[in-house]
């Protein structure tokens, strides 16, 4: 497909993401491999089914290089997909495993555990700030005050960013990963990822002079040592797509369950009882309620099928992660949620070679955030009914934009 079909079905405007819950389960009804269309006029193929989502992730067909689907792109105007730079996440083999390497390897399970402490302090630390506004009358928003500054805080310590430049980046990467309007990237789409890039150039020029004990200045080393180094444009890519990855996913997992919880009082109780659930709630919330929407786009270097659907070649390809969560064929399905849940099967750190790296980070600022969030503050309560909450509008993620909360 170029410019979609006049009749396939839009998403990811205002509306559809406000209520794609519903309005994924009404398109799976209609097959689990649908024709849509985006805003800006993009047709693509939208996987709905969990088995089918493990196939298309891991399809030696479907790449990332978008060029085998120029056409389709610009005829959206959609002009400068790779905005990003180069990074393992937009790289197909052999390149993305070159890219994924010096991550792989300084991003260990040791490094990660090591912030336990570090994320703890600073989840108390917002949560005694959120105390003291509600002490003076002050209006809290959950996601402001808590959901994302904590994986930004995070996620800029393990990178080595210095304190002062940790503001200005839940800005630039909201912007960043911001939707598409019908002529192509928004002005403050690319002003996003242009601020992003100019700062980690310098940044990185900086770790290089002087290292430190920071996960970039330990890239910097293991790529000097590494015979397949990576260039100075695919070190930067892959810089700024760890802080978008590292922090943006984790501020929508963190929203995302905090609303279910809201919603679902008697299993935040349950929670509260059973702290020992918390890790595999966290899979839960993340089945629910994924914070990725759909992944990254994908395009057909071959004619090929999926679930009975022929997919041209050139055509591009999603997978709706939210959709697979509550895909009835799973067992857990579209049922309710369910923190002791141990069958809930999902896809929200992707599959294949693209599968998160910085999963274990995620889980453990979730299991932190949310168990001292549970138990310090049990009288937490929305300020606005749930069904009036504004979700980002990026086509890629999904969470609240706002959280408006009284304690």
């Amino acid at each position: 497909m170029t410019i979609a079909d006049a009749d396939a079905p839009l998403i990811n405007d205002r509306a559809f993401k406000a209520d794609a819950h519903a309005r994924y389960a009404g398109l799976r009804v209609r097959g689990p491999v649908q024709r849509v269309r985006q805003p800006n006029g993009l047709g693509l193929f939208l996987v709905l089914d969990h088995e089918l989502g493990r196939a298309a992730l891991t399809h030696p067909d479907l790449l990332k290089d978008a060029e085998v689907a120029r056409a389709a792109l610009d005829a959206a105007g959609v002009s400068s997909y790779q905005g990003r730079g180069i990074n393992m996440l937009m790289a197909d083999p052999p390149d993305h495993a070159r890219l994924r390497g010096p991550v792989a390897r300084a991003f260990t399970p040791r490094r990660v555990e090591a912030l336990r402490p570090r994320i703890q302090e600073i989840t108390d630390g917002l949560i005694d700030a959120m105390e003291a506004k509600a002490a003076a009358g002050e209006p809290i928003d959950l996601v402001e005050d808590f959901t994302a500054p904590l994986p930004v805080l995070v996620i800029c310590e393990l990178l080595g960013v210095p304190v002062d430049a940790r503001a200005d980046f839940r800005s630039w990467t909201l912007a960043a990963v911001s939707g598409s309007t019908s002529s192509g990237p928004s002005a403050a789409q690319q002003a996003g990822a242009i601020a992003l890039h100019g700062y980690f150039a310098e940044l990185l020029a900086a770790k290089s002079k002087d290292p430190g004990e920071d996960l970039l200045s330990e890239l910097i080393r293991l790529n000097e040592q590494d015979e397949n180094a990576l260039s100075d444009e695919e070190l930067l890519g892959t810089a700024v797509i760890l802080l978008i990855a590292g922090h943006e996913t984790t501020v929508n997992l963190l929203g995302n369950a905090t609303v279910a919880l809201l919603d679902h009082p008697e299993q935040a109780a349950l929670l509260r009882q059973r702290p020992e659930l918390l890790p595999g709630a966290v899979e839960e919330f993340l089945r629910f309620d994924a914070p990725v929407d759909q992944t990254p786009l994908r395009f057909a270097a071959r004619d090929l099928e999926l679930g009975g659907v022929r997919i041209p070649k050139g055509s591009v390809v999603t997978v709706s992660l939210s959709a697979i969560g509550r895909d009835p064929a799973t067992g857990a399905g579209e049922a309710a949620l369910d923190v002791t849940r141990t069958d809930g099967r999902h896809l929200s750190f992707g599959h294949g070679i693209h599968y998160c790296v910085g999963a274990p980070l995620a889980r453990l600022e979730g299991s932190v955030a949310l168990g001292t969030l549970l138990r310090r503050v049990p009288d937490l309560a929305l300020a606005v009914p749930s069904a009036d909450l504004e979700w980002t509008p990026s086509g890629i993620m999904h969470g609240p934009l706002t959280l408006p909360v009284v304690i």
